[in-house]
């Protein structure tokens, strides 16, 4: 089986009257699926899944794997939680509805010590069949999955195969990837897909890729066959729309912007996330007009 890798995205979960919006979210995924996206990943940061119930959560994997069962788009799980239990429960139901891989977030609030997440992460592993993608945001979690935990988790079990990589920092990508080649990186940071990708990185995980998956796959497809310089310009060309994509907490601008570009019928997000300041509204107006959206 192949591994999800290459072009990802971190899926929104669209709201409507306050309840999941299922054939919304249905058809941004089909979406994804047109524009040459090599996996999708419900439920993680940019999917507000820290506010959905258990049985949302659950949903939305379910219609992520439904949706892609027709195509060769996998589907990459979100399948993480502050309590190692709940973590568990959510990977055991991705696989047992067809998920291809799960990525788990580390716990946040509770700050656990590097012995601490290896056990976490050794317990989710174990409890699944499916391959396990880390996935390290220490500016949202408090905590950072330093790399001699990464390196052991890797050796020590077989189906975590990679890492999406979101601290920030190239010179963790550029550790990681010398002491374990073999390692699936993926990138976290949508600013720095480019240079992730030129040093080793197989793929990346995308916020932006919501609104433009044809332009960030175009973006990896060109850098994972060496073509750097398309690569490049595509980065350059995609950085206004990354850098305004973070002007306030994910996932509240890139909602905005997919409600702007009438890809969505409803702007809604769970409290405490709220919609935007006016002002951040209008400077994402403004950066769209650089861009060709493409409809569903």
């Amino acid at each position: 089986m192949t591994l999800p890798q290459g072009a990802t995205t971190a899926l929104i979960t669209p709201f409507k009257n306050g309840k999941l919006d299922e054939e919304s979210y249905a058809k941004l995924i089909q979406r994804q699926i047109n524009n040459g996206i090599d996996a999708v990943c419900p439920v993680g940061t940019t999917g507000e899944s820290a506010t959905l119930s258990h049985d949302e959560h659950k949903r939305c994997i379910e219609i992520a794997v439904d949706v892609c069962k027709k195509s060769d788009v996998k589907v990459l799980a979100g399948a993480g939680s502050n309590a190692t239990h709940e973590a568990v429960d959510i990977a055991k139901h991705a696989q047992s509805c067809g998920a291809d891989a799960l990525f788990s977030v580390s716990p946040y609030y509770n700050k656990p010590s590097q012995e601490g997440l290896y056990q976490h992460y050794k317990a989710i592993a174990q409890a699944v069949e499916l391959p396990v993608m880390l996935y390290n945001v220490p500016g949202r979690t408090g905590v950072d999955i330093l790399p001699d935990t990464v390196c052991r988790l890797f050796e020590d079990l077989p189906n975590i195969y990679g890492i999406k990589e979101a601290t920030g920092s190239l010179e963790r990508t550029v550790e990681l990837l010398s002491r374990e080649p073999e390692l699936v990186l993926l990138s976290g940071d949508d600013a720095i897909d480019f240079p992730i990708l030129a040093n080793g990185g197989a793929g990346i995980t995308s916020v932006t890729a919501n609104l433009l998956p044809d332009l960030k796959s175009a973006l990896v497809h060109s850098a994972l066959k060496g073509d750097f310089k398309a690569a490049k310009l595509m980065n350059d060309k995609l950085y206004p729309i990354n850098k305004v994509m973070f002007c306030e907490s994910n996932p509240i601008p890139i909602k905005a912007a997919m409600y702007i570009a009438g890809l969505i019928p409803t702007l809604e997000y769970r409290l405490p996330l709220v919609p935007p300041s006016s002002e951040n509204m209008k400077t994402i107006e403004n950066i769209l007009k650089q861009y060709e959206i493409k409809g569903l």
